[in-house]
């Protein structure tokens, strides 16, 4: 995998991320940038870990699936792809009461619901040449990012500028899904 193809792959797996950020930054009062750090600190920690362990996971299945492991990272990142825009189309959730912070488990437990897709991904990325340490990283400072930008903005966004953020992201998953099927079946070299 290519610089290229792995910043598109972080900046993919940040969009839930971001996404949730947004609904918790606009369901803060006013969001204060110590509170938009912390909440991208716990979510990039991980979003980064958990594409290690999905990797894991699939480097122990290689042997067995290394004729066919181009179809299944394709079909992996096509049915997140899917399953990230259908969310994207999905109806926002209602404005509920504003505390000044959300709860450490609160956070830890959104972070780990948005990065299940990642832990997908690092299992699909078993299958392809690709440095899992440096990409796991990049996906971790690219969702910290995208989290911190996205509490911070978050109060003006809203819910629906997150959602579309999230169609975005799958469209990017399905991309470099195709782009690693065709780069295997010989069409791109």
């Amino acid at each position: 995998m290519n610089i290229a193809s792995t910043l598109l792959l972080a900046v993919a797996m940040s969009t839930d991320a971001f996404a949730a950020a947004v609904g918790k930054g606009a369901a803060l009062h006013r969001p204060h940038l110590r509170e938009a750090l912390r909440t991208g600190l716990i979510f990039g920690i991980i979003e980064a870990s958990t594409p290690l362990v999905g990797w894991a996971l699939g480097r122990a299945a290689a042997p067995y699936v290394e004729s066919w492991d181009h179809w299944i990272a394709f079909g992996l990142l096509t049915l997140l792809g899917l399953r990230m825009i259908r969310s994207g189309f999905g109806t926002p959730e209602p404005e509920t009461q504003k505390p000044e912070r959300h709860s450490l488990w609160l956070l830890a437990l959104t972070g780990f619901a948005t990065s299940l897709d990642a832990m997908a991904v690092g299992a699909g990325l078993a299958f392809i040449d690709v440095n899992i340490l440096s990409t796991a990283a990049t996906i971790g400072l690219a969702t910290m990012v995208m989290v911190t930008l996205g509490v911070m903005v978050g109060r003006f966004l809203g819910a629906v500028a997150g959602q579309r953020a999230e169609i975005g992201g799958g469209v990017i998953l399905i991309v470099i899904g195709s782009v690693i099927l065709a780069e295997h079946l010989g069409f791109m070299r």
